[in-house]
Formats: structure tokens, C-alpha cells, sequence
């Protein structure tokens, strides 16, 4: 059994998945960083699935790109948990996660998160599911001016920007829209599919991916950020 923990965004979840099917979910949306709801929901889950953290094979934790204190919630959980049980923890881009439901389509897939300041973080992947390009963090027109149809648009940022998207490829985008459960589970299958294979991170080097740095201290840059946990 797997535990997956998402606090990517304000559309947060923790899902028990067996075989790499889920079998116990919990989602919420937060309004202001997860740190109320997620231990909370953690146990909740394994107190109605009659589990405790040693009865689990492992963890699967999304990177982001998301937000500073967001993902730092995930992550801190999701390695305490693995620390304390001896098992083993991967982490699986949210952007990965986003695309993966997607990507037996047979159309490359363009994967969108919200960046905030009228910008998008996205994932560019071919229909075999490799990468394209890296990713960025752009406006959305300037996307759209550096990709070619048909291609599949995926994710939640996808809600706030359809209109554009559809206004500048016209019928040579499909917009699918955005099931918050749909990257839970696509976590939870990731996850397993590593764990499976004998892959584990290093607690000690596992980074988030976040998407600025908080607005107190430091020099800030537009990219996506690798810190600490």
C-alpha cells in the first residue's frame, strides 16, 4: 500500500493506493497553505483503511511547481513519514502528474499550472511522453507562440486561460478539463510504478520545485526555484 500526498496547489489531496489503484482518497481545497488540513487527512486515511505508517510500502510526494509554503508542507510530511517508517519515498512533478492521464491520447500534451502574475508554469511532452523542451514559467501568449497543433492542453491552469488557448490554435487544440482527483491518482500510480522498479530519493536531496521564492528576503527570480525542504 501507498501513500501519495499532493499539496501542489490549493487543490490539495493524500490517496492509499494498492497495485497503483487508489483505494481511499481524500481532497480539499485550501485557502491558505495546507498546514491545518494535511496531517489531519493523513490520519483520517489510515485510520478508516485500519493501517498505520508501517502497514504502508512507501510514499509518493508531488514536487510541484507550486507554491513556497505549499509544497514545503508536502514534502516535510511526506519525508517525516518515510524517515520514521524506514520506507521509501519518491517525488513525481506535478506537471508530470498533470499530463500523465493525458498521454494516451496519441496527441503531444501541454501540461498548465497557474503561476500567478498573469503567468502559466508548463510541461511540454510528445505523445510518447518525453519531454519537448524544458520547463517554463511564461505568459501564456508567449506559450502559445512557441508551440504547434494539434496538441492536448492539460491541468489546472487551464480553467483561467481556455479562452486564449482556443482563440490563438483555434481547432488545433483539445482543452481537456481539470479533475483535481485525476492527478492524485496519477500520483499514486507514478509513485508505485517507481517503487515497483526499486527507485527511492534520498530524503536528504529531495527538493521541491518551487515556483517563486516567498514575497520576505532574498533576491527573487521568474523561473521555477529548487530549495530546501
Amino acid at each position: 500500500m501507498l501513500l501519495a500526498i499532493d499539496t501542489s496547489t490549493r487543490n490539495a489531496g493524500v490517496a492509499l493506493a494498492r497495485e497503483g489503484q487508489v483505494v481511499a482518497a481524500r481532497s480539499w481545497r485550501s485557502a491558505v497553505n495546507h498546514t491545518a488540513e494535511l496531517m489531519p487527512a493523513v490520519a483520517h486515511l489510515l485510520e478508516g483503511s485500519r493501517l498505520s505508517v508501517q502497514d504502508l510500502d512507501g510514499f509518493a510526494v508531488a514536487l510541484g511547481p507550486g507554491g513556497f509554503s505549499a509544497l514545503r508542507v508536502g514534502m516535510s510530511v511526506a519525508k517525516g513519514l518515510a524517515l520514521a517508517s524506514g520506507k521509501p519515498l519518491v517525488g513525481i512533478g506535478t506537471l508530470d502528474a498533470e499530463a500523465q492521464p493525458c498521454l494516451q491520447s496519441g496527441l503531444p500534451v501541454c501540461a498548465l499550472l497557474d503561476a500567478g502574475r498573469s503567468e502559466v508554469s508548463s510541461g511540454y511532452f510528445g505523445a510518447d511522453g518525453l519531454r519537448l523542451r524544458d520547463d517554463r514559467i511564461c505568459p501564456p501568449a508567449e506559450l502559445l507562440d512557441e508551440v504547434a497543433g494539434p496538441l492536448l492542453f492539460c491541468g489546472e491552469g487551464t480553467a483561467a486561460h481556455e479562452a486564449v488557448i482556443r482563440q490563438r490554435l483555434g481547432d488545433r487544440a483539445l482543452v481537456v478539463g481539470h479533475a483535481p482527483a485525476a492527478r492524485l491518482w496519477a500520483l499514486a500510480a507514478m509513485g508505485h510504478e517507481r517503487i515497483e522498479a526499486g527507485e527511492s530519493d534520498d530524503l536528504a536531496t529531495l527538493q521541491p520545485h518551487y515556483l517563486r521564492m516567498p514575497s520576505i528576503g532574498g533576491p527573487k527570480r521568474r523561473d521555477r526555484v529548487r530549495q530546501g525542504a
